[in-house]
């Protein structure tokens, strides 16, 4: 991660993403990506087929395949069969507890962010969306990177200590 900001209060996520981004093929298998999001200390990673990224699965996703699945109860009402519906989809919760890979657990399409966005930009992006972390591309679509919440605090609190010892020079 790069620790230099612009002078502009709102730094770019170029400057805040972290560069290091493992990836993961659409066949590897689920314990393969548990395991690398374990043993680097990931919230989530990529799955890139052929150069380009088609996926992401985060740790939510690993501990959902945990859970119990739901079935949404079925009410007979006079001739209708009806399926009371219980919240969350019963085909995701089941695809996610049957997925043995990559490609079967990822979510997809992916929301990603550019790496000129801002800082403002990108908080947005993942209160509004409820996405963490978030892939960042170039302008030609590739990945070049990865956000983050923490990487986010650590800006803030950075940013915040900075204009604390501003106001200490006034």
């Amino acid at each position: 991660m790069t620790e230099s900001f612009t002078s502009d209060p709102d730094p770019i996520v170029r400057e805040i993403m972290q560069t290091d981004v493992p990836t993961v093929s659409p066949d590897d298998t689920v314990p393969v990506v548990a395991n690398l999001l374990a043993s680097r200390g990931l919230v989530g990673v990529p799955v890139v087929e052929n150069g380009r990224m088609i996926g992401i699965i985060t740790d939510s996703d690993i501990i959902a395949r945990e859970a119990d699945v739901d079935a949404p109860a079925v009410v007979p009402f006079l001739d209708a069969i009806f399926i009371a519906d219980a919240g969350r989809s019963f085909d995701e919760e089941l695809r996610r507890a049957l997925a043995v890979n990559a490609r079967q657990l990822m979510t997809s399409p992916v929301i990603s962010i550019r790496d000129t966005a801002t800082l403002t930009h990108i908080a947005t992006l993942m209160v509004d969306e409820g996405v963490n972390p978030v892939p960042v591309l170039d302008d030609d679509d590739n990945l070049v990177g990865i956000v983050s919440r923490a990487d986010l605090v650590r800006v803030i609190a950075r940013l915040e200590s900075e204009d604390l010892g501003d106001d200490a020079e006034e």
